[in-house]
């Protein structure tokens, strides 16, 4: 029997998600840096190597969702060499969700165009995943938090400095100062510079976090708000905020997936 699998591309300002969908199941993922210096032809040859190393040579096609238009351009066309198929770009929430579109759900912010894409995945996969309230965090470069409705609405939410920013910036601001990896400190109180370092960096974050969705659940009225937390840092951070719910790191891939599906089936792509 011939599978149909399908390739999704998401691209976040410092990485990129790859998922490989066999109908709605994720097969495999992988996590690339984002290049605006990578030509199509490497790009292709990367793609081409991850699929081939898990015995897959062909795809149906696939889409792409991108918060970093320069680098747009280069991954159609470097998915297009790998495979002779053309993806479907998933970048314009104004025009795809309702009431103009096909998607099933409603961005009720002052400012729609705005939204990105990321954010407007995030809701799709939120809404027909979970079907309740939802505070969405995705931690990526940029931690957002994102207040979604159960029948559909994104009704806006919080933008904050990722996790690493706090930690890169302190890093290149305080000379004496080592620069330290993101991992869970053995002790809230550190001995030494490097375990107070370490302890501060990540518990900060993960306070920000419990604080933040506190702050959001109280103007919002919604105590019950479902928790979910997202992008490559959540299995890392989500286990230790009391806040969080549920962990589902590729939850904007799902969302790519549920977009494409849908898309296609009414000719939309």
């Amino acid at each position: 029997m011939t599978r149909t699998l399908r390739l999704y591309v998401d691209v976040g300002n410092t990485e990129t998600v790859l998922g490989l969908f066999e109908g709605r199941n994720l097969l495999r993922h992988w996590r690339i840096s984002t290049d605006v210096r990578k030509t199509p032809d490497e790009l292709a040859h990367l793609l081409r190597h991850l699929l081939a190393g898990h015995g897959v040579a062909e795809i149906a096609g696939g889409a792409i969702s991108s918060v970093v238009p320069a680098v747009e351009p280069i991954v159609i066309r470097g998915f297009w060499r790998a495979f002779e198929q053309e993806p479907l770009l998933i970048n314009d929430p104004a025009r795809l969700v309702r009431d103009s579109g096909p998607l099933p759900i409603r961005l009720d912010v002052e400012e729609p165009h705005t939204v990105g894409a990321d954010r407007m995945l995030n809701t799709l996969a939120a809404t027909l995943l979970y079907g309740v309230d939802t505070i969405a965090v995705d931690l990526g470069t940029a931690t957002t938090y994102d207040c979604i409705s159960g029948d559909g609405v994104f009704l806006g939410g919080v933008i904050a400095p990722g996790p690493r920013a706090g930690l890169e910036g302190l890093a290149q601001r305080a000379s004496k100062l080592p620069f330290i990896d993101l991992v869970p400190p053995s002790a809230t109180i550190g001995r030494r510079t490097e375990t107070c370092l370490r302890s501060g960096c990540f518990y900060s974050i993960v306070d920000a976090i419990d604080g933040m969705v506190g702050r959001i659940k109280e103007e919002w009225q919604r105590p019950g708000a479902l928790v979910i937390a997202t992008g490559g840092l959540a299995p890392l951070i989500a286990p230790h905020c009391k806040s969080v719910d549920a962990v589902e790191p590729y939850l904007t891939l799902y969302g790519l997936e549920i977009a494409d599906r849908m898309l296609r089936s009414v000719g939309e792509a």
